[in-house]
């Protein structure tokens, strides 16, 4: 069983180098540009996603943003990039596919309450500030 698994593992990528010089020779555009194309889109993803993940961790320990789905969302498109760096027209598919689903935009994942003590600096409108003190 560990041989079968290994078996696809390592023939993933040789099939897919097979049909992307197939697609390559079909379409007349040189291989070396779908191959470096391709890496330079996930690389720009992985670039792109670190940035943005410190923003969402910040946010997620500031208590505006559920941690778990900005983990989510950090995993997805870490993926991608990575596929997209990996050549091959079927990985590439499967980036695009993993980018363009709106998977964790409105979900079930809603942010949780904030424990007591850890209140966000977030006031509303009708929030008066002060002292108070009972007179008897």
């Amino acid at each position: 069983m560990r041989f079968l698994i290994l078996a696809i593992v390592l023939a993933f990528p040789v099939a897919d180098l097979i049909v992307t010089v197939r697609l390559a020779r079909w379409t007349g555009v040189p291989l070396w540009i779908w191959l470096i194309g391709s890496a330079m889109a996930g690389v720009y993803v992985l670039t792109n996603e670190r940035d943005e993940f410190r923003a969402r961790t910040l946010a997620a320990f500031r208590g505006h943003e559920n941690p778990l789905r900005s983990l989510l969302d950090s995993g997805r498109r870490v993926l991608a990039g990575l596929l997209l760096i990996a050549p091959g027209i079927i990985s590439d598919g499967l980036a695009l596919l993993l980018l363009a689903l709106p998977i964790n935009l409105h979900g079930r994942l809603e942010p949780q309450p904030v424990a007591a003590g850890r209140a966000s600096s977030r006031h509303s409108a009708s929030t008066v500030d002060g002292d108070f003190r009972r007179l008897d």
